[in-house]
Order: structure tokens, then sequence, then C-alpha cells
């Protein structure tokens, strides 16, 4: 699935939004079941940390596969600006509510 690498190629945090292009995936001989499932998720922008919940997978495998489809022009990421982490309880609420409906 990683090939045994332990580090995305991408920088993606978990709040990263990540969205299919359309493109499909050209070089997908490389590419394994889960990047399939992954691309699939991505139809819409949604959170790594949500793609990581529904393929029940590390985040750290997620965040490789995703930069792999990023590399191949399948996917695209937007990065959430460092300072809408903020401390907000009603944020951070929100994010365990998020979370929890996957567990």
């Amino acid at each position: 699935m990683t090939s045994g690498r332990t580090r995305p190629s991408t920088p993606l945090d978990l709040m990263s939004l990540v969205r299919a292009t359309g493109r499909g995936m050209v070089g997908k001989s490389r590419l394994g079941v889960e990047h399939s499932k992954a691309l699939e998720l991505c139809q819409s922008p949604t959170s790594v940390a949500e793609i990581a919940a529904l393929l029940h997978r590390p985040v750290t495998v997620t965040k490789v596969v995703l930069s792999d489809l990023i590399e191949l022009g399948a996917v695209i990421a937007k990065f959430a600006p460092r300072e809408s982490y903020s401390n907000d309880p009603a944020i951070l609420e929100a994010v365990i509510d998020g979370l929890r409906r996957f567990v």
C-alpha cells in the first residue's frame, strides 16, 4: 500500500481538505485498492482525518496514499491557514464529534 514509505511526499495535516480533480489516475499501475478507495472519497472536499477514518487506516498511511494521488494530479489539497487553528471550544467540539461518528 505504501511500499514501505512512512512519510508523505506532500505535507498534509488532519485538517487539510483534499478533492478529486477529475483527471483520473494516470500511471495507476503502481496504485493499490486504497488509492482507488481514497480517490472515491475525495469526490467532494474531505479532510485527511475523515478519509483515514473511512478507510480504517492510520493517518500516516492515509497521508502517503493521498500524496501519491496528489503527485499523479488526481487529487488536490487545500491547506487551512495556521491562524484558523484555534483553541475555540466550538471548533474543537465539532472536530471531536466528527471523529466520533467514524469510530
